[in-house]
């Protein structure tokens, strides 16, 4: 699928920018589903993400004039799909700005220059087949993908570690992109791998741990309500204070150190909404640790009764939910062979995941679009995370 990706790209790479100098440099990086484990990471918890088969290309090629342009094949609106900046110097860095989709490209380069002016002027075209704004990452999928590019600029740059190529990422988002994200998306972005999910504890130095997710008879179906969400219109960057606000008050240098009992004893020093948040992140934070218990030993009937009880504390006291995500969960509970289903990502739209029998799949999307006809699926396995793609092996 990256491959097919990356040549509709090289097309228009072609045809934006002549097909003289055809581009020799490419890279991909999936976008996510988190499984379980949500709006956990930027507390110091656990969560379960899989990287899926949907991602982020760039193609490009050095041009040697000292300025970038980057072309997006995305629906960005109103902005303008090309981006058009200087190369970051050692006297001048990148700064963020319009368009406002080109903040995270530009803000990958902005880390990875770090005020050396060693990033040159290079052309660019971006294509994914990751909806935007539907909670599958999209934005770390870019950000990654853009590392990895960016890597093959400049050969002789520092080597990075798969945590420093994360955390590089996270931090071009925070400062570029204005949004407080965890590290949950560029971490699985960065290492995901096919047949396996990933347990990872957000508290550095992170430990994540493969976990098999290869059974035949089970999916993940993914479903995509097309409400986008804006997580930097600051409703995700609310929630991240009043968790830190929480944390403060209970004496405990994050949520992932409070326990049940914890929250109980300090009610009364904490404001309501500061208490509901709190409530959520510990508990789905117990969630995460069961369900791969049960996963481990193929209790997919447990695991699913976790999924839905995420949903309903995400709904209810991390209120991230909307209407349009309870219904087409709601939905897909009805059907027989579905273990569980749940609302994924940032939240405040965008998609659903839902754990079902393979035999019953067709049924389910089936009867969600029976009551919510604008749904739209993807089936994914997991997936293998960021990778250098070498054009000479496409045969174009």
């Amino acid at each position: 699928m990256a491959e097919d990706l990356c040549k509709e790209a090289l097309k228009r790479f072609a045809a934006q920018f002549g097909g003289d100098k055809p581009a020799n440099i490419a890279a991909f990086a999936p976008g996510r589903v988190n499984l379980i484990g949500e709006h956990t990471d930027y507390n110091d918890g656990f969560v379960f993400p899989m990287a899926i088969e949907y991602g982020t290309v760039i193609v490009g090629l050095r041009n040697d004039t000292g300025k970038c342009a980057v072309l997006t094949c995305a629906d960005v609106g109103d902005e303008p799909n090309l981006a058009e900046f200087d190369a970051p110097k050692d006297d001048k860095p990148l700064e963020p700005g319009e368009p406002k989709w080109a903040n995270y490209v530009k803000g990958v380069i902005d880390q990875f220059d770090n005020g050396k002016g060693i990033v040159p002027g290079f052309n660019a075209v971006v294509m994914s087949n990751v909806p935007l704004g539907s909670g599958l990452s999209s934005s770390a999928s870019l950000e990654v993908a853009t590392l990895f590019f960016i890597e093959q600029l400049c050969p002789d740059a520092e080597e990075r570690t798969e945590s420093e190529r994360a955390l590089l990422c996270q931090q071009a988002e925070h400062k570029f992109a204005g949004v407080k994200c965890g590290i949950m998306d560029q971490f699985i972005s960065v290492m995901g791998k096919a047949g396996q999910g990933l347990l990872l504890d957000c508290r550095p130095p992170y430990s994540p741990r493969l976990i098999k997710l290869d059974n035949p008879n089970v999916v993940f179906l993914i479903c995509n309500t097309k409400v986008r969400h804006e997580l930097a219109s600051g409703e995700y960057n609310k929630r991240r204070e009043t968790c830190k606000a929480a944390a403060e008050k209970m004496a405990k240098p994050s949520l992932r150190d409070a326990s049940i009992h914890d929250l109980e004893m300090k009610k009364s020093v904490l404001a309501p909404d500061e208490y509901c948040r709190a409530r959520h992140v510990i508990t789905e934070g117990n969630r995460v640790i069961v369900s791969i218990q049960s996963i481990q030993v193929g209790d997919y009937k447990k695991f699913g009764q976790l999924m839905k009880q995420s949903h309903t504390s995400l709904k209810d006291d991390y209120q991230v939910s909307c209407a349009e995500l309870d219904k087409v969960v709601e939905l897909a509970l009805q059907i027989q062979g579905v273990y569980g289903s749940r609302m994924t990502g940032g939240g405040f739209g965008g998609c659903s995941v839902t754990l079902v029998e393979k035999s019953f799949l067709q049924r389910t999307m089936d009867k969600i679009l029976s009551g919510y006809p604008n749904a739209e699926f993807f089936v994914s396995s997991p997936g293998d995370g960021a990778k250098v793609i070498d054009l000479t092996t496409l045969g174009v």
